[in-house]
Order: C-alpha cells, then sequence, then structure tokens
C-alpha cells in the first residue's frame, strides 16, 4: 500500500533513498529529504506491506505531469515486483497525468514495461 511520507517515518526514506546510486553521499541525502519536505509539488510515497519496503518520490510539474525521480526497494524485497506495484499504484493515484521517469529512473520504467506510458 502506497502511504504519504510523514517526518515520523524519515529514517525508513533516508535509508531506503541512500541505495539509490545517486543519493549515497549523506549531505546530498539530507538535502534530498528536506526538499521532500519542504517543497510543496515534492512528494515522497512509502510502499508498506507489513513494513516499510519500498519508496517512490516525485515531482509534480505543471498540472499534466508527475516527474517520478526516485525509486527503492529494500534490497531483501528485490525482484518480487515491489517497485512495479508502486509505479502502479503511482499510475492509479494520478491517473490524469502524465508519469514520467529522469534520466535515473527510465531504465526502470523500461524493465516494468511502463516507458512513456501516459494515462
Amino acid at each position: 500500500m502506497l502511504i504519504r511520507y510523514k517526518k515520523v517515518y524519515e529514517k525508513f526514506a533516508m535509508g531506503l533513498l541512500s541505495f539509490m546510486p545517486n543519493e549515497k553521499d549523506i549531505k546530498k541525502l539530507q538535502n534530498t529529504m528536506k526538499q521532500y519536505e519542504m517543497q510543496e509539488n515534492w512528494q515522497l510515497f512509502l510502499w508498506k506491506e507489513e513494513e516499510i519496503i519500498g519508496l517512490i518520490g516525485v515531482v509534480l510539474e505543471n498540472n499534466e505531469d508527475v516527474i517520478v525521480q526516485h525509486i527503492s526497494v529494500n534490497p531483501s524485497y528485490r525482484h518480487q515486483g515491489v517497485g512495479k506495484s508502486m509505479l502502479q499504484a503511482l499510475y492509479d493515484l494520478y491517473s490524469d497525468k502524465n508519469i514520467l521517469p529522469t534520466e535515473l529512473t527510465v531504465s526502470f520504467f523500461e524493465k516494468c514495461n511502463m516507458a512513456n506510458e501516459e494515462k
């Protein structure tokens, strides 16, 4: 289930974000978290089953586009469809918007056969 980020989940979110190659540096990671907390158009979601196992972060651009800039799944749960489920939940949540990848997330979109799909 996709849930909206709250400050109480900060350690989970930082841990999951740290798996992203461009978020390894602690200062960069802290800046990214601050943007998700402070910028209204930056939205962070967590994927919760029995525990929090995934994260997806987006930037809402204009009234049409949702740019997926972070996707991360706990390594223990990878290759089980969690990432694809998170993307599908995002498509459901923003059904009237274009869900688009960045150059960092495009390969995951392609792997899930969701590249350039607009709903």
